[in-house]
C-alpha cells in the first residue's frame, strides 16, 4: 500500500499526529481510513468498512469499542497502557489527601460564607478536622503501572503500603509493599484502599457489602479505575452507616450526585496535556508499526506478535478457528517450505483468534485456508 489513511474520532493531540510519516494522510472519511485513533467516542453503533485494519485507543479503557465484532472482522484494537499512569497516580494521591483532610467539604462550606468571613472560618473550621496520611496504611488492589506508581508515591509520603496483585507487579514498583494472597486478607489492615484493575467478569462488583464488612471502620475507599468494580448501593449503605468514611472517585455517576461522603471528579484521570500527548504518541506508534510492519503490541483483542524483518516479503494473517497455534504454524511451515525465512504467531489466551507473521525469502503466494479472516502482504 503506497499510503495509509488515518481517521480520528476525537480531538487527538497534535504531538501524536505529527509522528505520522509521509506514508500517512489524515482523512475525515472513516470509511476510507485504514486506521482510526479514538479516545472516548462510542463506536458500538458504527459500521466498519473493509479498509479498516486497526483502531488505536489513546487511553487504557476500551469499553467504547466493540472488541468482539472487531476481532470477527480482523480489525486489531490497540490501547496505550501506562501512557496516562502518572496523571491517574497524581489524581489518586490528591483524592486520598482531599478525603483525609475533608477539603472538598471545607471548600464548599467556605464558598457559602458571608459577613465576617474570618470570624466564621475560625468558628466553623473544626467541623472539617481530618487526619494525616503519614503513618497510615494504604492498600492497593492491582499493582500495574498505575497502582505501582501510587505505591511508590505513598511510601515517599510516609505511608505503609500493602497490596494485592493477581499476576505480577509492574516493574516500576520500588516501594516496600507487603503483598497479600487475597483482597480479603488485605482490606482489614487498611486505612485507605485504592483499586486499579480492569473491568472483567471476575472483577465486576468485587467491592460489595461482603468485602466492605471486612474493612476497617472509617476506611476511605478510592476508585479511579472503573465504575462497575463497585456495587453502588453497598457503597452508599456503608457511607450512611459510617462503616466507610469517604468514597473518592473519578467516575461521576448520576446516583452519586448529592450523596454525603462521595467526592466524584468528572473523569479527570487522563485529562492532562501530558497524558493526552503520551497516549496519542503511543497509539500512533502502535498503528504505524502494525500497518507498516505487521507487528502487534498492546492489542486488546489479538495476541502480541512481533518479528524483525528477515525476508524479501512479509505475509500477515489474522485467523479464527479451533486449532492450536502450533497446528497452524506447522501447516504454514509445510506450505512455505524452503522459502520460509522466519515465522512468529500466537492465539489469544483461551480464545479462538490468532495472528501470524511469515517472512519469505522470495516473493510468493501467501498461505491460504478457511481459518484466515484477513491476509496482508507487506
Amino acid at each position: 500500500m503506497d499510503k495509509f489513511y488515518i481517521g480520528t474520532l476525537n480531538n487527538i493531540s497534535p504531538k501524536g499526529l505529527c509522528r505520522l510519516t509521509d506514508n500517512y494522510e489524515l482523512t475525515e472519511d472513516v470509511d476510507k481510513a485504514n486506521g482510526i485513533i479514538v479516545r472516548s467516542f462510542k463506536m458500538h453503533e458504527m459500521d466498519f468498512s473493509d479498509n479498516l485494519l486497526a483502531i488505536g485507543r489513546a487511553g487504557a479503557g476500551v469499553n467504547n469499542i466493540p472488541l468482539d465484532r472487531c476481532a470477527e472482522q480482523g480489525i486489531v484494537v490497540f490501547n496505550t497502557p501506562g501512557a496516562n499512569s502518572n496523571a491517574v497516580k497524581e489524581l489518586a494521591i490528591a483524592g486520598m489527601i482531599m478525603g483525609a483532610r475533608n477539603m472538598y467539604e471545607g471548600i464548599s462550606w467556605g464558598q457559602t460564607l458571608e459577613g465576617d468571613v474570618a470570624a466564621n472560618v475560625e468558628k466553623g473550621k473544626k467541623q472539617f478536622a481530618g487526619t494525616e496520611i503519614a503513618g497510615k496504611t494504604l492498600g492497593i488492589i492491582g499493582l500495574g503501572a498505575i497502582g505501582a506508581k501510587i505505591a511508590n508515591a505513598a511510601e515517599a509520603l510516609g505511608m505503609n503500603v500493602v497490596g494485592y496483585e493477581a499476576f505480577k507487579p509492574h516493574p516500576c514498583l520500588t516501594a516496600d509493599v507487603k503483598l497479600c494472597d487475597s483482597v480479603e486478607e488485605m482490606v482489614p489492615m487498611c486505612d485507605f484502599i485504592s483499586i486499579h484493575v480492569p473491568s472483567l467478569p471476575t472483577t465486576k462488583g468485587m467491592i460489595n457489602k461482603d468485602l466492605i464488612a471486612k474493612m476497617k471502620d472509617g476506611v476511605i475507599f478510592m476508585n479511579y479505575a472503573r465504575p462497575d468494580l463497585v456495587v453502588v448501593d453497598d457503597i452508599v449503605e456503608a457511607l450512611e452507616s459510617g462503616k466507610m468514611r469517604k468514597y473518592m472517585t473519578d467516575l461521576l455517576e448520576p446516583e452519586y450526585i448529592g450523596k454525603k461522603g462521595i467526592v466524584a471528579t468528572p473523569h479527570l484521570g487522563a485529562s492532562t496535556a501530558e497524558a493526552e500527548e503520551n497516549c496519542a504518541e503511543m497509539a500512533v506508534d502502535e498503528l504505524m508499526d502494525y500497518l507498516e510492519n505487521g507487528n502487534i503490541v498492546n492489542s486488546v483483542n489479538f495476541p502480541r506478535v512481533t518479528l524483525e524483518k528477515s525476508g524479501a516479503e512479509r505475509h500477515c494473517f489474522v485467523l479464527k478457528n479451533d486449532k492450536t497455534a502450533e497446528e497452524v504454524e506447522a501447516k504454514m511451515k509445510e506450505f512455505y517450505g524452503d522459502n520460509l525465512a522466519a515465522i512468529a504467531g500466537a492465539k489469544v489466551r483461551n480464545g479462538e483468534f490468532g495472528y501470524f507473521i511469515v517472512d519469505v525469502k522470495e516473493s510468493a503466494e501467501p498461505f491460504s485456508c478457511d481459518c484466515i479472516i484477513r491476509t496482508r502482504v507487506l
